[in-house]
């Protein structure tokens, strides 16, 4: 009879931690596919990397405060509110995605709406239910009032540079430099925008802007006799915006690695913040040094008709953003998995999708972000050295600063909940 019973409860102990892991899952599901939703918005928006990299990061951090608050076991970013245990996780994420994005891409409305009805059609109707969906309003709320006036929407016109190494506008289509005014945004977590400014680039006639202009001379010329076909290939792949690709491998490493809820949410919140406040550490730096990208540079050494691999954005040169999108993202998925040795494949999306490759590790995707600028035609060596290195900083102080572990609370370190196998 003892032993019976006793097999008894462990059926019941099994079923109900059963029935969490399934809960769970389902609403890390909601945190990637509203993720994916957003995403899609803005890519068929054709909305820039660094207003997508804001509205990425509002969305992510209203819906880790929104879980958060249901069951606290990290920091909140900004929603400060009484804990709500019995409220509805899956309806407190949809309800803070969806208030969020209509705020920030109103065009896309009725998108959102399908997507939120979709969402509510799925939860049972119940007090649960209707406690979700005020937690998930509330965290929309504190968030976007909080960047409000972060000065995103404040243009800034920059004059074209006419000396040796200013920037000014590229061929062929000669652009005026756009974005000048993301150098003074609010940093999400940074304590100022040049928190981690690097140090200035090399001197116009030096060895090492020579050595740099040669090699993109060469390499990232548009019929380039030495850029080989995979590395054509590589500065394809990296071309689209950082913030879009950087959240695909998010997605892919959430779902072959099953963590739950709340580190899903976490993460994805972890990321954004990272990607968000590199821009705009970034682009301080850009404006600050206003540093010629090498297409002015190779032109102005006498080769008068050379042209890039791709298109150069119309923003200066030094430090590469981009690489500092991917190193900031790398440095938060290694610090928060506990680990860079994760392998991951991604597919490409616009302007060149359909091309898939695969990674051991997450700095090993980062330097490949990083060199394929080059490869590009479309950055320095030094500038793209000086991005890692700068996105490697962000990444590791977002980390170490923001959605903190709180003391005594249920939260697990995410490395014990990764899958044992690596891939």
């Amino acid at each position: 009879m003892l032993q019976k019973n006793l097999i008894t409860r462990m059926r019941v102990v099994l079923a109900a931690a059963l029935l969490l892991a399934v809960t769970a899952l389902a609403s890390t599901d909601e945190v990637v596919r509203w993720n994916r939703v957003a995403t899609d918005a803005a890519a068929a928006a054709e909305i820039d990397p660094l207003t997508e990299s804001r509205f990425f990061t509002i969305l992510h951090v209203a819906i880790h405060d929104a879980v958060n608050t249901i069951d606290r076991r990290y920091e909140s970013y900004r929603l400060e509110s009484p804990a709500t245990p019995n409220a509805s996780v899956e309806a407190a994420i949809a309800a803070a995605a969806h208030a969020t994005l209509i705020e920030l891409m109103p065009a896309a409305k009725s998108k959102f709406d399908a997507a939120f009805d979709e969402a509510l059609r799925a939860i049972p109707t119940s007090a649960a239910k209707t406690r979700g969906i005020e937690v998930g309003r509330k965290a929309a709320a504190a968030i976007l009032a909080a960047r409000k006036n972060d000065g995103s929407n404040r243009p800034i016109t920059r004059e074209p540079g006419t000396k040796p190494g200013e920037y000014r506008p590229t061929p062929p289509d000669f652009t005026p430099a756009w974005f000048a005014h993301w150098a003074s945004v609010t940093p999400f977590v940074l304590q100022s925008t040049a928190q981690f400014r690097p140090v200035q680039p090399p001197a116009v006639a030096s060895a090492q802007a020579l050595a740099d202009i040669e090699e993109v001379k060469s390499i990232g010329a548009e019929k380039s006799t030495t850029r080989s076909t995979e590395q054509s290939e590589i500065a394809r792949y990296w071309y689209e915006g950082s913030t879009q690709g950087w959240n695909r491998i998010a997605r892919e490493v959430a779902r072959t690695q099953r963590l739950g809820v709340h580190e899903n949410a976490r993460l994805f919140a972890l990321v954004n913040l990272a990607m968000a406040d590199g821009f705009i550490g970034g682009f301080e730096a850009k404006y600050h040094y206003n540093y010629w990208r090498p297409a002015t540079a190779i032109r102005a050494a006498g080769d008068k008709e050379w042209l890039s691999y791709l298109i150069t954005p119309p923003v200066p040169d030094y430090p590469s953003t981009h690489t500092v999108l991917g190193a900031a993202a790398a440095a938060v998925m290694r610090e928060f998995f506990g680990t860079d040795l994760i392998n991951f494949s991604m597919t490409s999306g616009a302007p060149y999708a359909g091309i898939t490759r695969e990674f051991w590790s997450f700095s090993a995707a980062a330097r490949e972000n990083g060199a394929s600028r080059v490869f590009a035609g479309i950055h320095f060596t030094t500038a793209v050295n000086a991005g890692y290195l700068q996105g490697t900083q962000i990444g590791e102080w977002v980390f170490a600063q923001a959605l903190r572990p709180v003391p005594g609370s249920a939260s697990t370190p995410a490395s014990n909940e990764i899958s044992t196998s690596l891939r």
